[in-house]
């Protein structure tokens, strides 16, 4: 342990006793992560004419089939009209299938087709590539605590839904 009880970092550096600049290293660090992370999947978006929204919808529609519109809303934090937009051109295109609830007709829940599902592999394989690469390079100690931050730095209502799609296994 480092001086003052934090956990000590290669470099020697206390992790509770961050400085601005070491804080904005690691802000920077998850800006560019974040853009290697998406910068495939985003090719791949482009040759259809898509966005990183109508990712995360495939993305979250594929993690639980049959979610309501309002699920998918709340998880991704989005106006309903902006959803409804994305939605609409999945739909079009056959990648998305919108169901009325069998109990609440005015549920609409949500699935993907075979051809959304083939798009959603090639989009997350995409990413699961770097990921194992990466998660390999860091190690398996590096891998946790990576999760842990990532974990710690959702806000309540996130973690919240994150935690009950890790928890389904779904």
């Amino acid at each position: 342990m480092a001086e003052g009880g934090g956990a000590a970092s290669p470099g020697g550096e206390s992790l509770l006793f961050l400085t601005d600049e070491q804080l904005r290293k690691g802000i920077e660090a998850m800006f560019f992560a974040y853009r290697g992370f998406t910068a495939d999947p985003d090719r791949i978006l482009e040759t259809r004419g898509y966005g990183r929204a109508h990712h995360r919808a495939i993305h979250f529609i594929n993690r639980q089939q049959g979610q309501t519109v309002n699920t998918l809303l709340a998880m991704l934090g989005v106006t309903k009209q902006s959803l409804n937009r994305v939605l609409r051109t999945l739909i079009e295109d056959g990648l998305v299938e919108s169901r009325v609830g069998r109990k609440d007709k005015r549920e609409r829940h949500l699935f993907l087709t075979e051809d959304g599902k083939a798009l959603e592999r090639s989009l997350s394989e995409a990413q699961r590539v770097r990921m194992r690469a990466a998660y390999r390079s860091a190690g398996p100690a590096a891998v946790a605590g990576f999760r842990q931050v990532l974990e710690a730095m959702m806000d309540p209502d996130l973690r919240r839904h994150y935690q009950a799609m890790k928890d389904s296994g779904t």
